[in-house]
């Protein structure tokens, strides 16, 4: 496909109702941050802010995506022909694209429709809207054709999708937390076995906030695939096949041969697995400080020997440590700015908003978009 193929359509059009929609909710990573391309263990959960599709089939062979966002062109793409990355690189369509180009492949015979995109999740805040939107094209694609893959394969179709089509070489962990997520629960995900386990979060005990520092970053601009190729090299020069077949004892023997980057890098990623191992067992402990401290310990972790935080998100987990009825805070998502999130008391959880809010705005002068939410399902057609 060239870049012809591709037409931006200015002139307004009058929207027929959906004959179906697809909801997919965005995720917050609790803890095991940068571990899921090591082979990691991971703990997201799915939010209550999502991205939604509201699809019309069309008469010929065209999907034409259409976006609720200002900036984003209309774009019409015709399905007779195979799909490229190159054409829709650097556009928002690169992620629905690719999840298409995946179908293709599969010979998938996808008809012509129209997709109007809307999203509560604010971009660029690190909380996984590209997975949200992937996974929400995924499911309205397996609704136009009457058929489905296996939750695994679609969640495995869509991080193929960002990989090829929007650049960024992803792990498994947001893909599979959009399409896998349960309400009530956490995901813990065994990044190397693909094991599940949800993990409970009782709502009356404790909540979850999540803070955005008003700083948005691209994980495109080349930062997050360098991490990873310091992984892959610090692995290599250790002799595993990845840091998740080292255990702290093992990575302290053969770590002091390592250059000083592979040695900060592989450090963050092997004590990150235990403190997502800790973290888990307080929640089910229901020691709700432990587990607190673990987060803290995951972001100092990240700032010093991963260096993917930045001042804003260093500020808030500063904040947080000063205002009761917060047991822990720490960055979520890829880092370079975006979002904190925070456990906290059920509650208090009103109060400890308001005062994030005030003490970031009067720090910054930037006003945070924050929330509280709660672990929700996954993608989902409704009627």
């Amino acid at each position: 496909m060239s870049i012809a193929d591709l037409a931006e359509t200015t002139a307004p059009r009058r929207s027929a109702p959906p004959e179906f929609s697809v909801v997919a909710p965005g995720r917050v990573n609790l803890i095991g941050e940068h571990t899921d391309y090591n082979d990691g263990l991971v703990l997201p959960m799915a939010i209550d802010r999502h991205v939604r599709c509201d699809v019309v089939r069309r008469s010929d062979r065209l999907m034409v995506l259409k976006s609720d966002r200002t900036d984003h062109p209309e774009i019409s793409v015709d399905l007779d022909r195979p799909l490229a990355p190159l054409p829709l690189r650097g556009s928002w369509a690169a992620y629905p694209g690719g999840v298409v180009a995946g179908f293709q492949r599969l010979g998938w015979v996808i008809p012509g429709f129209n997709a109007r995109i809307s999203a509560t999740l604010p971009p660029g805040a690190g909380l996984s809207s590209s997975a949200a939107l992937e996974v929400c094209t995924a499911t309205a694609i397996e609704v136009l054709c009457g058929k489905t893959l296996s939750l695994e394969d679609k969640a495995l179709l869509c991080q193929r999708a960002e990989h090829e089509f929007a650049g960024v070489p992803c792990g498994i962990m947001d893909q599979f937390a959009v399409t896998f997520a349960k309400p009530g629960h956490a995901l813990l995900l065994d990044c190397q076995t693909r094991h599940m386990v949800h993990v409970p979060l009782p709502a009356d005990e404790v909540a979850l906030l999540v803070i955005h520092t008003g700083v948005k970053h691209s994980l495109a601009d080349g930062e997050y695939a360098k991490r990873r190729a310091e992984c892959v090299s610090a692995a290599r020069l250790m002799g595993v096949g990845s840091l998740r077949d080292l255990g702290v004892a093992e990575w302290r023997r053969l770590a002091d041969a390592l250059p000083d980057i592979e040695h900060r890098r592989s450090r963050h990623v092997v004590t990150e697995h235990e403190r997502t191992l800790s973290f888990v067992d307080a929640l089910q402990a229901r020691n709700w400080q432990a587990a607190g401290e673990q987060m803290y310990g995951s972001h100092a972790s990240l700032a010093t020997d991963y260096e993917v935080s930045c001042l804003e998100l260093d500020l808030l987990v500063e904040l947080s440590r000063h205002i009761p009825g917060v047991f822990g805070c720490r960055m979520t998502g890829g880092g370079f700015g975006g979002c904190a999130v925070a456990l906290v008391e059920s509650s208090e959880a009103p109060r400890i908003l308001k005062d994030f809010e005030r003490e970031y705005r009067d720090r910054t002068g930037i006003d945070p978009l924050a929330f509280v939410t709660r672990p929700m399902g996954g993608a989902t057609p409704i009627s």
